[in-house]
């Protein structure tokens, strides 16, 4: 990287701080911060995080396998509602039709504690876990991937709509699950590591 006159990008650090209403159910800690997982499907974390272009703000709602670190489903929406989670749900649902015994992990946002969020994964068979109250370490792997997505896949593009923050999301989700190995996983990438049970 010297010799080519090539600097790493370093990824700020941030202390995030949880800004909930808490007007649903609140669901106990399973996960207890264990992100390690033995097998597909055994445990996601998910989160909200959003995204500023010119005055319009723009959601997006992911899911991760603790597995491998893919993101197995995502939806981006310009409102922040219970339909934003709820539907990144649908999406994840449709391509891993048995959840059963999976672990959801997420923390106190308004659209987790939701009656609507609550009577759907235990319809699937899923357990809902959350962080406790205004520990956003209890969420650190999700966290850590949208740190990623913002620093690698945003900030170093002068994004002027919505369409384009859009776009340039969708095309790092694809990098992130398919072409970016992870010292974690063998310095394979995500897919990758996933192919592996079946090769």
């Amino acid at each position: 990287m010297q010799e080519m006159g090539l600097r790493s990008r370093i990824r700020r650090k941030y202390r995030y701080h949880l800004a909930s209403s808490v007007g649903g159910r609140v669901a106990q800690n399973i996960l207890q911060r264990n992100f390690k997982a033995d097998v597909p499907n055994q445990k996601w974390v998910t989160d909200v995080t959003q995204y500023r272009v010119a005055d319009t703000w723009l959601y997006l709602s992911a899911i991760k396998d603790l597995f491998n670190n893919e993101i197995v489903a995502y939806h981006m929406d310009v409102r922040n509602d219970n339909q934003l989670v709820l539907r990144t749900f649908e999406k994840a649902f449709e391509k891993t039709k048995d959840v059963t015994g999976l672990i959801v992990h997420s923390d106190q946002g308004f659209q987790y504690t939701s009656y609507a969020y609550h009577d759907m994964l235990p319809k699937v068979g899923a357990q809902i876990s959350m962080s406790r109250r205004g520990n956003c370490y209890d969420n650190a792997s999700m966290e850590s991937f949208f740190s990623h997505l913002k620093t690698e896949g945003l900030y170093p593009y002068d994004i002027r709509s919505i369409d384009e923050a859009q776009r340039r999301i969708e095309e790092y989700i694809d990098f992130y699950n398919e072409n970016r190995p992870q010292r974690k996983l063998k310095k394979l990438t995500p897919v990758e590591f996933r192919r592996q049970l079946v090769a």
